[in-house]
């Protein structure tokens, strides 16, 4: 049978991949796009591998993300980030991935969606997964993004040209609250677990924190590790769906699990020695905190951005789980350094006390993005839609 044609750009943000496609080029009915995403990318695979898409076989490598024109004045474009489940016949739209937030800019420059003069761009986004502005600032290289550059990130080899994200008032992208409950800290009381101290913070995603050490856990866990340890893997994973439900993301545990990339779930310790995926050192006084998280109930090789800037905002939050555990400091302004598998992510975070309590003003960070191909993605047409295989508008049917 006939392959659907989709162009298509691939790229690489921070460290992630995904299929990037413009809003043009997708069917109008939005409830047609999990099809297409689903066999692009090539879930589900119960191998694991996705080895007749392009997905890579791990959560960070199984994404999609849609651009179109902004529908916000105070965006420049609208970007829509998709999660392809693995094993699962599933597509997750409930949160926002900050590593592939990092190539959108580019990505709107470089397809002249945006355009841009001098030598730096400056592109507005609008997630609408969280509703969310991010201010995208990144240089510009005869008129298009510019790739060399001096940034090294944690997990990407080589060095690359520096995109700054801007995350304007984060607080509430999933739930409309920085602190869901009202509180920096609860007691969970989880199915499997018990009673649990935790704090529930969503700030650009949801995430549940835990001490390492209340789950049994030293801290400095490899992902692999994590991944073969089934009892530690179905407590967080129990940890997760209670605290949806706490959140309010989830009605009821069987809801909360169809909801698979938030809230995410992480657990954080102080500064301590620790070895990176690739075997370097780490010390303990190159870093503030110490973080895992996992993602789409996977180990993540690095931390989603997302959660560590919820991580860095959590972390000025007094009295919260990771502000416990966090180094001390005077300067409430000062980076986070988070020691996690692939180094040292370095996040910016400012949050105050209002009125109605703590709100989040901005949070921060470098990435380094690149697009890595252009074409079209092929689609078989026995796993889409009669009305995108029958060769609607929004498709170029290929023999």
């Amino acid at each position: 049978m006939k392959q659907i044609r989709l162009p298509a750009v691939f790229m690489r943000g921070g460290t992630s991949k995904a299929i990037v496609f413009h809003q043009k080029d997708l069917p109008a009915d939005r409830s047609l796009w999990d099809d297409i995403f689903l066999g692009a990318i090539g879930s589900p695979d119960p191998s694991g591998r996705q080895l007749d898409g392009m997905g890579g076989g791990v959560s960070s490598l199984s994404k999609v993300c849609v651009v179109g024109p902004s529908s916000r004045p105070d965006a420049d474009i609208d970007y829509t980030f998709a999660q392809v489940l693995v094993k699962d016949r599933r597509v997750d739209y409930s949160g926002n991935c900050g590593n592939m937030s990092s190539a959108m800019g580019p990505f709107a420059v470089d397809e002249a969606i945006v355009a841009a003069t001098g030598a730096e761009a400056v592109v507005r986004i609008h997630n609408t997964n969280t509703k969310k502005i991010i201010r995208s600032r990144f240089a510009i290289d005869e008129g298009q993004a510019a790739v060399d550059g001096e940034l090294s990130i944690p997990g990407v080899s080589g060095t690359g040209a520096p995109v700054r994200l801007e995350f304007l008032s984060p607080g509430g992208a999933t739930t409309g609250k920085l602190l869901p409950t009202g509180n920096v800290t609860d007691v969970l009381d989880v199915p499997g677990v018990g009673r649990i101290t935790v704090s529930m913070v969503d700030a650009a995603n949801a995430c549940v924190f835990v001490r390492a050490q209340d789950v049994g856990l030293t801290g400095i866990e490899m992902p692999d590790a994590l991944d073969n340890n089934r009892e530690i893997m179905a407590k967080l994973g129990a940890i997760r769906l209670a605290a949806s439900v706490a959140m309010g993301i989830g009605k009821d545990p069987d809801d909360a699990a169809k909801k698979t990339t938030v809230p995410f779930v992480g657990f954080v310790s102080g500064p301590q020695d620790a070895k990176t995926l690739s075997g370097e050192a780490i010390g303990a006084a190159d870093v503030d905190l110490t973080g895992r998280m996992l993602s789409n109930g996977q180990a993540h090789r690095a931390l989603p951005l997302t959660a560590s800037l919820c991580m860095a905002v959590a972390a000025r939050l007094d009295g919260s789980v990771v502000n416990q555990a966090a180094r001390k400091t005077q300067d409430a302004a000062a980076p986070l350094r988070i020691g996690m598998p692939s180094g040292v992510l370095v996040v910016a975070a400012t949050v105050k006390q209002g009125p109605d309590g703590w709100v989040a003003e901005q949070g921060a960070f470098y990435r380094t993005a690149r697009r890595l191909f252009e074409g079209a993605v092929y689609v078989r047409a026995s796993h889409v839609p009669d009305s995108v295989s029958a060769g609607t508008s929004a498709s170029t049917v290929a023999g």
